[in-house]
């Protein structure tokens, strides 16, 4: 594959940002496999946002051939007071169910790095974290808390101010070419690009995927930072998200419940599902009686916003078109925590006992 094929993998769907274009084709002209890495804390059931995103995405990488790298950050979780601050359940679960949830999303360990954090932790990263922070604004670090899912008016404990500068430090530590991240991480990897020449350090290429909008979401036009936080996909909260070991019917009926106004693509997640989703590499088709127009396939998302706004797809037809790939698109996870029930009856203990 030449470069500008392996440019366009990496800028596929559902990424939405590359921090920058130029750079990442520089990178691919001298490295034939670069570094990435995208960190997650444990916490909860994995959803399609943390898991079905991530793995098209980190797929796309390893296409264009990227050695990718999933960080299970449990100092970071326990900072962010998860899973009851207990530290080593938080290892347990992210050596079990969370790395095995991407396993089971096609990313074996054969395909992936898995780094539990706190093992690359020694006197270097420490020393690290102390560098970036004396190069860092207290201003500047409190705006970055947002990648913790927090809003900057949040009270924090003063591990809390750390988080910043531990990710940060986690890039460099790692050595890696590509720092991915929701946008909601976009505040930490602008600082770690900063700051870079200070330590030294080559520039992280940033990379940036949209967020998935919780089921019930109706986000406005342009909204801000704090009512993305609110409106996106969240383990918290069981209805607005859709979890990878989900059964068919459970899906079903999750996407028959979510927003899906009429007419209407702002704001609207079973449009975004679609768009980021299943449109990235695929048509859409839509079933329906021939009294209702009879079937149609959407072939990209330019189709499906034209045919929803103009009220050509009825709302229905759309969920069950969406549903249904869905339920095929998480068949293997389905299939995998039936094998390894043992995973997600760990994940029950800790809902029953927390």
């Amino acid at each position: 594959m030449d470069v500008e094929g392996k440019v366009e993998l990496v800028k596929r769907t559902p990424t939405i940002e590359l921090v920058t274009d130029e750079e990442l084709k520089s990178l691919f002209e001298t490295k034939a496999h670069p570094k990435h890495y995208i960190g997650f804390e444990i916490s909860g059931y994995v959803h399609l946002g943390t898991g079905l995103l991530t793995s098209l995405k980190l797929k796309d990488l390893i296409a264009a051939g990227v050695k990718p790298t999933i960080f299970l950050a449990d100092y970071h979780t326990w900072i962010n007071g998860k899973m009851g601050g207990d530290l080593e359940l938080i290892r347990k679960i992210a050596a079990g169910y969370f790395k095995h949830a991407f396993v089971a999303l096609g990313l074996p360990e054969d395909k992936v790095d898995y780094v539990l954090a706190s093992r690359m932790y020694n006197d270097e990263y420490w020393k690290m974290v102390l560098d970036i922070s004396r190069n860092t604004t207290m201003n500047r670090m409190m705006r970055c808390v947002t990648i913790m899912g927090r809003k900057e008016t949040d009270n924090l404990s003063s591990a809390g101010v750390l988080y910043p500068a531990m990710q940060a430090a986690d890039i460099f530590m790692l050595g890696v070419d590509i720092a991915h991240g929701g946008m909601d991480q976009r505040k930490i990897h602008m600082l770690a690009r900063e700051i870079a020449p200070k330590l030294g350090k080559e520039k992280p290429i940033a990379l940036h995927t949209g967020l998935l909008a919780g089921l019930q979401s109706s986000l406005r036009m342009n909204p801000t930072e704090d009512e993305v936080i609110d409106a996106k996909m969240s383990k918290s909260v069981p209805d607005s998200a859709i979890f990878i070991h989900e059964s068919e019917e459970e899906i079903r009926r999750k996407i028959g419940k979510a927003n899906c106004a009429p007419k209407i693509l702002e704001g609207n997640p079973v449009v975004q599902y679609a768009e980021m989703l299943v449109l990235r590499d695929r048509a859409l088709k839509i079933e329906r009686p021939a009294k209702f127009g009879g079937d149609l396939e959407i072939a990209d998302v330019a189709q499906l916003k034209s045919e929803y706004a103009e009220g050509k797809l009825h709302p229905m037809d759309l969920k069950n078109a969406v549903a249904r790939e869905l339920c095929s698109m998480l068949k293997p996870a389905r299939e995998y925590f039936g094998k390894h029930e043992e995973y997600l009856k760990e994940m029950e203990k800790i809902k029953v006992t927390r």
